[in-house]
């Protein structure tokens, strides 16, 4: 007799031995104990989950009659009479399997429902299961909904199928729909000693677990390659045999990185993964198990009882989960699915593994620098050292920064004085001295910087080429935010003269130890600034017009470009031209942009029509300050101002101020 694959010899015969699928069992089981039958049944899942065997099993349960043939529909099919022995063997007339991959046509359909009119031959049901349906033609899936919803009495439709989301909703509709889940290891395991414990073939328990693994949750395919375990190692599964046939990579090397991991050895990852490419291991599964040891741990850290203690590496798990945090256990397996992932986008494999490996080292929560990186350079000698003793830090004056200072980072250095990179905070110090401590030796406490002792502010760079001007300031004015002023760059006049402001030519007396640098360079000259132009109206009597641009541009109905340039541009004159007796209007405009795709001769054609002649529009680039846009601002911020103001002074609100201690929150109050 020829030999049959494990996975056709040990195919279940009755819902008891079914395994995998109680939920399924549990419900079919009911319906046929209270003769609840419905005509249509849809079984989904991946391949290997037992949906044709369910069909089987569900089939003779319709047709069984029992040994003595008096039996009728029943939950434990007798597997004696002649229809389960027929449907078992495969040649029971009115039990028929169609295959909808070969026969997805309409023809096809169309023959399978003439032909389901006809009594069965000696059942009790014509059962007819179309595997994979979903393979099926549209047309073809038309055919049969009138069949499907309304069949003969005697007829039974089972379908099955991997891919639910390609079968249209009214096909959905008129089944009765089970989604078979995949296979657990455990249940693999189990039944896989079972059957090797039947065919007295010895076997090794991680073998099993290893082989449940790779069949990813198909019982078929576990069977398949215990077929194939049995013929690779001669009538013995053993671990060595399977690791080999599976190619599968041996634990021991995954815990070996863990373990240089714990003890932040770099040299120690990359020899391991150098030993796992000159024996041309795969790093993607590598990466793969590498998740699924970082889950057990995580694991054996917060419910040790899920942890198998039939597993080989059960000690190591227990161990590792004592070296690490569950902070960093997380952190790992997050790398470790990421650099999986990034494996493609690397430029080899082992450079994509190589760098997960140092990701993991290098963002390792207490991985100091003194582990794996060089000292860091010593400081010039030309900048002073600062003042060790935090007494003589706090007698001395800040250094005044040798630059024009901005006002984000004048307000940043007062709430939370920035370090430059490099810099050792009082926290990092404390950690070093430990951990020199701890090693037996002098804790040596690192030198301070300048970062450490006094805030230090980013000097933002002039527009200008020229040095910028060093301005002392006082404790007090430090404190403040600088001024509006102090940020606008220098202008010249319209004659070529610079105009300079009395703010930025007001010095301090400088101190000597925080301008000792500065004072050895030559003070550049201060920064010279234009003092702003009046307002003035551009009063046109033959326009009846009082020559108020502002108030004219935020009225004028044009919208796009052109309506940004009458805001944002400034009347600089307006009157009739000698030549000619058109009206010009002669406007200063901040940038370019806003005469761009006509801009100008809409605005052009709006003025006309609004004072009834021939007017003509002259532009010149130019700063602007008395806009329609920048009255538009002052006008919000004196109401909200206003608002303000109110508040405070509303009798309601002072009293509860005077009273509960209520304090009004920034920025909450709005102008209505």
């Amino acid at each position: 007799m020829s030999y049959q694959v494990l996975a056709r010899k040990y195919r279940p015969k009755s819902f008891d031995t079914l395994v995998g699928q109680e939920h399924v069992v549990r419900a079919l089981t009911h319906a046929l104990d209270n003769q609840r039958l419905h005509h249509a049944y849809l079984f989904t899942g991946t391949r290997g989950v037992g949906k044709t065997t369910l069909s089987r099993i569900l089939a003779k349960s319709f047709n069984c009659v029992g040994p003595d043939g008096n039996g009728g529909i029943t939950s434990t099919p007798c597997g004696v009479c002649e229809a389960c022995v027929a449907i078992d063997a495969g040649r029971f007339v009115d039990y028929i399997e169609m295959d909808a991959a070969s026969n997805r046509g309409v023809d096809e359909m169309a023959q399978l429902l003439e032909q389901a009119v006809y009594a069965p031959s000696n059942a009790r049901f014509k059962v007819y299961m179309i595997d994979e349906v979903h393979m099926l033609t549209n047309h073809a899936f038309n055919s049969m909904l009138k069949t499907l919803e309304e069949p003969p009495e005697h007829v039974k439709f089972i379908l099955a199928t991997t891919d639910p989301q390609k079968i249209p909703v009214t096909v959905l509709s008129r089944c009765l729909q089970f989604n078979l889940k995949q296979m657990p290891p455990g249940h693999i395991v189990s039944h896989l000693d079972n059957i090797l414990g039947q065919e007295n073939i010895e076997f090794e328990t991680p073998a099993l677990r290893l082989l449940a693994q790779g069949a990813h949750g198909s019982m078929r395919d576990a069977l398949s390659l215990t077929d194939q375990a049995i013929a690779y190692a001669a009538g013995k599964v053993t671990l060595d045999a399977v690791q080999g046939m599976l190619g599968a990579l041996d634990q021991s090397f995954l815990i070996r990185l863990l373990d240089a991991l714990a003890q932040k050895d770099g040299t120690g990852l990359l020899a391991v993964a150098d030993e796992m490419a000159t024996r041309s291991l795969s790093y993607n599964a590598a990466l793969q198990d590498l998740g699924s040891l970082l889950h057990r741990i995580a694991l054996a850290q917060t419910v040790p009882a899920a942890v198998p203690e039939d597993l080989p590496e059960h000690a190591d798990v227990m161990r590792l989960a004592g070296l690490f945090d569950a902070e960093e256990i997380q952190l790992f397996y997050q790398i470790a699915v990421h650099g999986r992932n990034e494996l493609g986008l690397a430029p080899d494999e082992y450079a994509g593994f190589a760098m997960t490996l140092l990701r993991m080292l290098a963002f390792r929560p207490g991985f100091g620098p003194a582990e794996a990186r060089p000292a860091a350079a010593p400081a010039p000698a030309a900048r002073p050292a600062a003042v060790a003793p935090a007494a003589a830090a706090q007698a001395a004056p800040a250094p005044a920064p040798a630059a024009r200072l901005s006002a984000a980072p004048q307000a940043a250095t007062t709430s939370a004085p920035a370090r430059p990179a490099g810099a050792i905070s009082p926290a990092r110090a404390a950690l070093e001295a430990a951990r020199a401590g701890m090693k037996g030796g002098a804790p040596s406490a690192p030198a301070p910087r300048a970062a450490d002792v006094a805030p230090v502010a980013v000097a933002a760079p002039v527009a200008a080429p020229a040095a910028p001007a060093v301005m002392d300031r006082s404790p007090a004015i430090d404190m403040a935010p600088a001024p509006p002023w102090d940020d606008e760059p220098p202008f010249a006049g319209s004659n070529g003269e610079e105009f300079s402001s009395p703010v930025a030519q007001k010095k301090t007396e400088p101190q000597p130890a925080a301008v000792a640098e500065a004072a050895a360079e030559p003070a550049p000259a201060p920064v010279a600034r234009r003092e702003p132009r009046p307002f003035q109206l551009h009063p046109v009597e033959s326009l009846n017009w009082d020559g108020n641009w502002p108030a004219l541009a935020a009225i004028l109905p044009v919208r796009g470009v052109a309506q940004q340039l009458a805001l944002q541009s400034e009347l600089l004159k307006c009157g009739p031209t000698p030549e000619s007796h058109l009206i010009t209007f002669d406007l200063m405009v901040a940038v370019d942009v806003l005469l761009a795709n006509g801009s100008a001769e809409k605005l052009t054609a709006v003025l006309c029509e609004h004072f009834g002649q021939t007017v003509r529009l002259q532009t010149t680039i130019g700063a602007v300050q008395h806009t329609a846009s920048a009255a538009a601002i002052a006008d919000r911020a004196e109401r909200q101002r206003d608002a303000e103001q109110s508040m405070e002074e509303d009798p309601f609100v002072q009293k509860l101020m005077r009273e509960f201690g209520a304090t009004i929150v920034p920025g909450s109050v709005r102008p209505i």
